[in-house]
């Protein structure tokens, strides 16, 4: 089965080979990081099968790409070994992997493999936009390289061609394409033809992922999600523990209670290294829908209806910022009225100005943020709701909103699982910037951007709760640490 051609931007369009053969096809994979219902993937075997090639994968790891430390890449290269199993002995593809600078290491492949055919994940992120620019201008004239959109269900250039101002804006035109672009995934077969080329890698994982690990320890792995497509998915539809199958009952009321993180999904972490499909989800969520309708009458609509809206059009929407706005990390990417209401108020005299490194270490006079940062940097993961409180406060407390921004982002990047991310940047941008939001009532330090504090958090959800059950999980933390430094297990590699 080809591919919709509006999932598919050529970037670069190459020359016949001399010769009029082809060579082979290979798929830099990146963002989507998985086999199953993989766009990326089954237009790069496609294209081959079509052309009577082979076709290879290759992943390059950015040493430290935006930060990323052993709770990232420990998890991502943990995943990635076990694609690259699974693509040797199911599909017969071979995996290779690069270290170092991509607009070097692709080129050279494709050199010495003499491909005609270049298939890349697409992300909005400019470092990575930066380095498909540089490898357009490296490859030879014969090479032809296709952009594939296998993250968003709507592709991105489809749902738009322009930055959107709010959900409201985009929903709509996402909605007027779901039936043409949510549809079910083919199998992927083997290709063809079998890669000759050149040798396989032999991959030392071990002590790829010992090296890692030993470069990011300041920021040790989590141990609350295990990596893979095979973890992903039980996460979607678990018999036990699904969060479709166990858990959606109670998904559009408690998402937002941080007492209650058992009511969302726990995907993120799989949809960030592109484990699972968001397609696959909305798949299976629509499925449950229209399989079970007397149920979805009762309770269940609502909870899928709450759920898609957050897994399709608020993060398309992120990715719409991210790609049309080049300063999406910035207070220059913040609409003008709420860069002219923060710059208004950014001297308004503050209760309290702390330091990155005391926000760091949750050193303030709040326990209800700082039982947020610990989350964060303890866990992996702070609960949604408790990130916009804990952005605007950053806000709060700094010298200025620009202050504010860059402290936010560097600690969401550095101790989330799904840092790096757009969605997290959009969300830093929401609750400091107002980006997709409106103004609000004017008030010293926020202006007219959207205010929360305590109070507000004490009337929503059970706040001393909260901080007891993130107290509970550092305890853990600790002791684990403790108890396997005592042992000398943290030397031993999990397999």
């Amino acid at each position: 089965m080809s591919v919709q051609l509006g999932r598919i931007r050529t970037l670069k369009e190459g020359l016949t080979h001399s010769d009029g053969k082809p060579g082979p096809v290979v798929y830099w994979m990146f963002r989507d990081q998985r086999i199953r219902d993989n766009w990326a993937l089954i237009h790069a075997v496609h294209q081959a099968n079509k052309s009577n090639v082979p076709v290879a994968v290759v992943f390059n790891l950015f040493d430290q790409f935006l930060g990323a430390k052993s709770r990232h890449l420990g998890f991502m290269l943990r995943g990635l070994r076990q694609l690259s199993q699974q693509l040797r002995n199911n599909l017969q593809i071979p995996f290779f992997l690069f270290r170092g600078e991509a607009e070097e290491t692709v080129p050279k492949f494709l050199r010495e493999c003499g491909a005609s055919l270049l298939v890349t994940d697409f992300s909005p992120l400019r470092e990575v936009r930066r380095c498909k620019e540089e490898i357009v201008k490296r490859v030879n004239n014969s090479i032809t390289i296709h952009e594939v959109d296998a993250h968003n269900v709507v592709p991105l250039w489809v749902a738009s061609d322009k930055l959107e101002y709010s959900a409201r804006t985009l929903r709509g035109k996402i909605n007027k394409r779901l039936s043409e672009y949510l549809i079910d995934f083919p199998t992927i077969e083997p290709p063809t033809r079998k890669w000759v080329i050149a040798e396989e890698q032999c991959i030392d994982w071990d002590e790829l992922i010992a090296d890692v690990l030993r470069n990011g320890a300041d920021v040790p792995e989590i141990n609350w999600c295990e990596p893979g497509e095979i973890a992903a998915m039980e996460v979607l539809m678990g018999s036990e523990n699904g969060f479709l199958t166990k858990k959606l009952k109670n998904y559009s009321v408690d998402r937002n209670n941080p007492c209650k993180p058992t009511a969302l999904s726990g995907l993120s972490p799989y949809l960030h290294f592109g484990q699972i499909s968001s397609q696959r989800c909305a798949l299976e969520a629509r499925k449950l829908k229209t399989s079970h309708p007397q149920v979805c009458f009762t309770y269940a609509s609502v909870h899928i209806d709450a759920f898609l809206e957050e897994l399709i059009v608020r993060r398309e929407l992120a990715d719409n910022f991210c790609f049309y706005q080049p300063h999406y990390d910035s207070l220059q990417g913040a609409w003008e009225w709420a860069r002219k209401t923060l710059m208004d108020h950014a001297d308004d005299k503050r209760e309290h100005i702390y330091s990155r490194e005391q926000l760091e270490k949750a050193q303030t006079a709040d326990p209800l943020w700082n039982a947020s940062q610990l989350e964060m940097v303890y866990y992996g993961k702070m609960h949604g709701f408790m990130r916009m409180y804990w952005a605007k406060k950053i806000l709060e407390w700094t010298r200025g909103p620009e202050e504010a921004l860059e402290i936010a982002i560097y600690l969401n990047d550095k101790y989330q699982i799904d840092g790096r991310d757009p969605s997290g940047y959009v969300g830093c941008m929401w609750s400091i910037c107002g980006v997709h939001d409106q103004g609000w009532r004017e008030r010293p330090v926020f202006g007219k951007i959207r205010y929360m504090n305590y109070a507000g958090c004490k009337r929503k959800f059970n706040v001393d709760g909260y901080i007891a059950y993130v107290n509970l999980l550092v305890g853990e933390v600790r002791k684990r640490k403790a108890e396997n430094l005592l042992s000398g297990k943290e030397k031993v590699l999990r397999r």
